[in-house]
This record gives structure tokens, C-alpha cells and sequence, in this order.
């Protein structure tokens, strides 16, 4: 049984890392950041008392679960507007997201770097993250849970809810096109 304390740090642990494979799903920083929370209010009201070591599956599953739920909700929301809209002419504001916005550095982790290492830095994560963006959503759900989440091929398959050699080829595929497109741009790792 996992303790109160135990269930925080994973939450705590786990927060960021969830807000980014939420964000890569939907695309929108506030739907985002409603999934978080949702999943992580279900893993606490009805998974609270499983071990420690079961809560990163059970919460992989959940947030999956929930991003789908999200998508099938607006599918249904997409469905009445587009049925109402001859009675008026809406349309809400959208902000733009920079994802680079997101990505903050620990204060004093990058200390000795100079500026032009930051921006360099920061060019690169850029062009990570739109890669990883441009990815198929199966392909970047595997790599984001393997490569961010360190979930092995067993963990990731439950909570993807497909067989090991369909997360080891969604992975594979995923870094190769990742590779390649880095490479285009200039950028070996």
C-alpha cells in the first residue's frame, strides 16, 4: 500500500512529464493541464491504496484513458456547434502556445554555460519538440512513455493497450524519423 507521502512524491515526480505527453496529445495548454489534474484526482481517489510501485502504470493508463476521453468529448462538442452554426458566427480567441515556454532550467543547472550555449540549447530542445510533435500519435505515445517516462516495453504496452512488438515498433520508427529529421536540420546527437 502506498503511503499519503509516497502518492504525493510520484504526483509531485510525475507532474511535468504528464503535462508535456498531455500537451503533445491535445495541443492546447489549458485542456492540458485539465487532463493532468483529472488523472491524477482518479489515480488518488481510486487507486490511492494500491503499492507505490504500481502507481507509474496505473497512471500511464489513466492519462491515456483521459486524453481519450477529452478527444471523444470534443468530438461530440465539434458535432453541436457545427449543427448550430448558422445561428451565429463565434470565434473565441486562441492564444498562440510556444512550447519553449514551457521548458524551464532549474535555476543554477546551466550556470557555467554562456549565452550562446543557452540559445543553442534552446534551438535544439525547440526543434526536438516540434519534431516529436510531427510524430504519428502512436508512435510519439510509445516514445514520450519509453524515452521521457522510462516505462520499459511491458509497462508501455499495458498502457498503451497493445502487444510488446507494437511498442518496440512504434519506438523504432519514432527515433528513426526523429533521427532523420534532426539530421536534415543539421543536428547529430
Amino acid at each position: 500500500m502506498a503511503t499519503d507521502k509516497e502518492l504525493s512524491d510520484f504526483l509531485e515526480d510525475v507532474e511535468r512529464r504528464a503535462f508535456k505527453q498531455a500537451l503533445y496529445a491535445v495541443r492546447k495548454e489549458e485542456s492540458a493541464l485539465d487532463i493532468v489534474q483529472d488523472a491524477m484526482i482518479k489515480l488518488a481517489e481510486k487507486y490511492g491504496d494500491k503499492p507505490a510501485a504500481e502507481l507509474p502504470m496505473l497512471f500511464q493508463r489513466i492519462l491515456q484513458n483521459t486524453i481519450r476521453d477529452y478527444f471523444r468529448r470534443e468530438k461530440v462538442r465539434s458535432s453541436w456547434i457545427s449543427l448550430f452554426s448558422s445561428f451565429g458566427n463565434k470565434q473565441e480567441d486562441q492564444e498562440n502556445f510556444d512550447a519553449m515556454d514551457m521548458v524551464e532550467a532549474e535555476e543554477g543547472s546551466y550556470g557555467s554555460e554562456t549565452g550562446l550555449v543557452t540559445l543553442e540549447r534552446k534551438q535544439v530542445l525547440e526543434l526536438i519538440e516540434t519534431e516529436v510533435q510531427n510524430l504519428p500519435a502512436r508512435q510519439r505515445e510509445a516514445f514520450l512513455m519509453r524515452y521521457w517516462q522510462d516505462l520499459n516495453v511491458a509497462e508501455t504496452a499495458t498502457a498503451m493497450g497493445c502487444s510488446e512488438g507494437s511498442v518496440k515498433t512504434h519506438c523504432s520508427r519514432a527515433t528513426h524519423t526523429l533521427a532523420q529529421a534532426l539530421k536534415a536540420k543539421g543536428i547529430y546527437l
